[in-house]
């Protein structure tokens, strides 16, 4: 933990980069309704996707009243989530699935125990009509337990920072000012391209070790090592350093432990408190009391070694030690910029990127697991980039093998790591042809649609083809029929300005790592693979990752 001041370059008020690094001392950071059964399946496709401002007055008189958007009574929907009813226990993904299913593909949710109500829509020309009016600072009511903790809990500690996940407004515009030209150069990411080669290579060894020695197979829990692999990578670029979780003898290990330990209570946690009718908005539960711990955990072990590296800066300063900026790495050049920022960034890395990124490479192996045809030409094309197993990636290596972000992109629409995105728009708008006033909270479901024929050909099929610009096997016209029917079906980053910030970080770690196993393994996997991920916060493992790993000569 810090234990001094970290110098703000006054982040909030959008100045200017600091000049030099201030004192290493760093203080502690503390912060007349239609019957649902009459609702009619088809108005999904009739939203007429204009903002009030911009359409006509006719077409905003022709939409219905805000008032007719069919609603759920809170003593109804609360007696659902009771033990007995219908939602009881159903993580997130069957959760979306079942309301869709009883109450249509869009409806309010009640105001329940300190929550505003939401609207939740299943209409991806609603998805486009509010990304096109969220306006230059979008509001995102994402991980509400996050707020709390850095605006009210350890209000004293973040003083007003509180990153790219949490923060709103003004705010949020500030704090994304000083990493965005950093976080999305691909100059900064390229230059993490051998480290994490290097824990690449780390995780193929572990695997030898694990793996039985007969079957091949790798053991039951080996979804948590996938997690290690993760944390391990998301790290290097967040925190500067190799926490060495991949090898036994290292020295980080303990620490290491304890921040994995945290950000699996964050996970799971998170989403009984966000996404739960629950009490802790008004009173202090157990739950959010754990969760305050856990956050603790996670701020502690990423800001000592956020405070190694600002020491590290501290004395080649002294020494009059110049390096050149592309030797310096992203976690520094934010230090120089604002400490605090750069500390809080960490944390969000970590928080948003560790689990995240483990099943999405989860869900890859998976399906390529199940389509050995799929497989073996990505091995292929991995080939011609990495002749040799042990072999080192030259830069722009991902520029050099388009099937591998097919088989990613397309495994992350077959597995979508989350259920949607929520805004709060901030123009009044016609959504699924109902006038919705500005300041509505909206949640946007859009994990249902990607396994649904009317916007994806051959929704249930594995096809990495659909997102070449041209296939040798497939015909142009082909091609282009597999292509998603409506763009904003499969957003897994985002869209706008709050598209998330590390997906260059996570094309590069997880590119390398799916060039690195396909090159060295092949991957089988011989289990029913029936409902393979549960939802939580986001969708983690749900079965045991018993993968065969062949050697491949």
């Amino acid at each position: 933990m810090f234990s001094g001041k970290i110098s703000a370059a006054t982040t909030r008020k959008g100045m200017g980069i600091a000049n030099s690094l201030r004192s290493t001392t760093l203080r502690l950071f503390a912060t007349k309704k239609q019957p649902l059964s009459q609702h009619d399946p088809e108005t999904l496709n009739s939203s007429c996707p204009v903002s009030a401002k911009e359409g006509t007055a006719l077409e905003w008189q022709r939409a219905r009243p805000f008032s007719e958007i069919p609603q759920i009574g809170a003593l109804k929907l609360i007696s659902k989530f009771l033990p007995g009813g219908k939602y009881f226990k159903l993580d997130s993904n069957d959760l979306v699935a079942a309301m869709r299913s009883d109450f249509g593909p869009i409806f309010m949710m009640p105001a329940l125990m300190g929550q505003p109500s939401i609207l939740v829509t299943y209409n991806p020309d609603d998805f486009e009509n509010v990304f096109r009016n969220e306006g230059i600072w979008p509001i995102r009511p994402f991980s509400q337990t996050m707020r709390y903790y850095r605006n009210k809990y350890r209000a004293d500690i973040f003083d007003g920072v509180e990153g790219a996940i949490a923060s709103q407004g003004e705010q949020w515009n500030s704090f994304r000012t000083v990493v965005n030209p950093i976080l999305l150069q691909s100059k900064s990411i390229n230059m993490y391209l051998n480290k994490m080669s290097q824990v690449n290579q780390e995780f193929v060894d572990r695997i030898r070790l694990m793996r039985n020695s007969e079957t091949l197979e790798m053991p039951g829990d080996f979804a948590v090592h996938i997690q290690l692999w993760a944390l391990e990578s998301v790290a290097v670029v967040a925190l500067d350093l190799q926490l060495g979780l991949l090898r036994e003898d290292s020295e980080n290990s303990d620490d290491a432990q304890r921040l994995f330990n945290a950000l699996n209570e964050f996970v799971d946690l998170s989403f009984q408190l966000d996404y739960k009718p629950t009490m802790w908005r008004l009173v202090a539960t157990p739950k959010l009391r754990r969760l305050m711990r856990a956050m603790d955990d996670i701020r502690s072990v990423t800001w000592k070694h956020v405070t190694e590296a600002i020491n590290r800066l501290e004395a080649e300063k002294r020494e009059g030690v110049q390096r050149p900026e592309e030797e310096t790495s992203i976690l520094e050049r934010i230090i120089k910029r604002d400490a605090k920022v750069a500390a809080v960034m960490s944390m969000d890395m970590l928080m948003a990127g560790v689990d995240t990124t483990a099943t999405l490479v989860a869900g890859a192996l998976l399906c390529l697991a199940q389509h050995p045809e799929k497989q073996e030409r990505l091995r292929s094309e991995v080939r011609s980039v990495l002749p040799e197993k042990l072999g080192d990636f030259t830069p722009n290596v991902l520029d050099n093998i388009p099937y591998l972000r097919a088989c990613i992109k397309e495994s992350l629409r077959i597995y979508p790591v989350s259920v949607g995105n929520m805004r709060v728009p901030q123009n009044d708008l016609i959504l699924s042809g109902y006038r919705v006033p500005k300041g509505t909270w909206v949640s946007m479901i859009s994990s249902t649609l990607q396994s649904d024929e009317r916007f994806f050909l051959r929704p249930l099929e594995y096809l990495p083809e659909r997102w070449l610009r041209t296939d040798e096997t497939i015909s142009e016209e082909g091609v282009r029929s597999l292509k998603p029917s409506n763009p904003f079906v499969y957003l897994p980053f985002g869209f706008g300005p709050r598209i998330c910030l590390g997906r260059r970080i996570i094309d590069l770690e997880v590119g390398l790592a799916m060039a690195r196993l396909v090159r060295n393994f092949k991957i089988e996997f011989n289990y029913p693979t029936d409902k393979p991920f549960k939802g939580m916060l986001i969708n983690i493992p749900n079965i045991p990752l018993k993968f065969k790993l062949t050697d491949i000569d």
